[in-house]
């Protein structure tokens, strides 16, 4: 177990968007987290990342109780996520916005800075090497030069996925990551994010394209107006009664 999620509750005034969800994220596998809008998946990820913190529960990761770090601190732990809307730099090059991904390990200081120390220069180059790998990664080299604003929607979600792999986290919380985009591009992605699995980094991905997760998960949890109402492999997941009402609706007597 990777990451666990204990009978996490968020309100905002009288709405309750996540209520008592629990579920566990296992070491190496890719769990989606799927529901019909309004579900609470996008404000689950936020518990989890440090944005909003839970009225309850408790989130523990890799052992530890991370319930009430700051955004800062979950990610410096290890857990990296990216947004439905990208939120990218797009006056900066790509290169820039990797490298924006990369100060969060960055441990030099002020001083160090301003004299160009030995640690400035080691830790400059490191820099330019991880750019350069994740560059490769995702396939954006031939972009690597090019404003953010004149890339395609598609490579702009590759680079986000490249940012959030820029810090090696150990977990990549994906808010849907093929959202808007045309088949072409949801193939893209699809693909890297097996390639990042297959590297050995955890995946949780909230995504509404069914015939993606299906191929894409190796368990899926199921959110409805907050609650968790279904947790299992894709296939069991696809036969749940109460997630078919969900997504179409309570059958009308004939």
């Amino acid at each position: 177990m990777l990451l666990k999620c204990d009978s996490l509750i968020k309100k905002f005034g009288g709405t309750v968007a996540v209520n008592e969800v629990s579920f566990e994220v296992n070491d190496g596998e890719i769990l989606a987290i799927i529901g019909p809008n309004g579900a609470g998946k996008s404000v689950l990820f936020s518990l989890i990342s440090g944005i909003h913190l839970p009225d309850s529960g408790r989130i523990i990761f890799q052992g530890e109780d991370i319930t009430h770090l700051k955004a800062y601190m979950v990610s410096r732990k290890g857990i990296a996520r990216t947004f439905q809307l990208t939120a990218l730099f797009d006056q900066l090059r790509v290169v820039d916005n990797l490298a924006l991904g990369f100060q969060k390990m960055v441990k030099n200081s002020f001083w160090d800075t301003i004299f160009r120390t030995e640690r400035w220069r080691r830790e400059r180059e490191q820099m330019q090497e991880k750019i350069m790998e994740v560059l490769s990664f995702v396939g954006l080299e031939k972009r690597a030069f090019d404003l953010v604003s004149t890339i395609s929607q598609g490579e702009q979600r590759l680079l986000a996925i490249g940012i959030a792999l820029m810090s090696n986290p150990k977990l990549i919380l994906l808010d849907e990551p093929t959202g808007g985009l045309l088949q072409e591009d949801t193939d893209k992605i699809t693909h890297l994010i097996k390639k990042i699995n297959d590297r050995g980094t955890t995946i949780c991905l909230v995504e509404h394209k069914m015939r993606m997760v299906m191929g894409l998960a190796n368990r899926i949890v199921v959110l409805n107006y907050g609650r968790k109402i279904a947790e299992g492999s894709p296939e069991e997941v696809a036969s749940n009664p109460q997630v078919i009402e969900a997504y179409l609706g309570r059958k009308r007597d004939a």
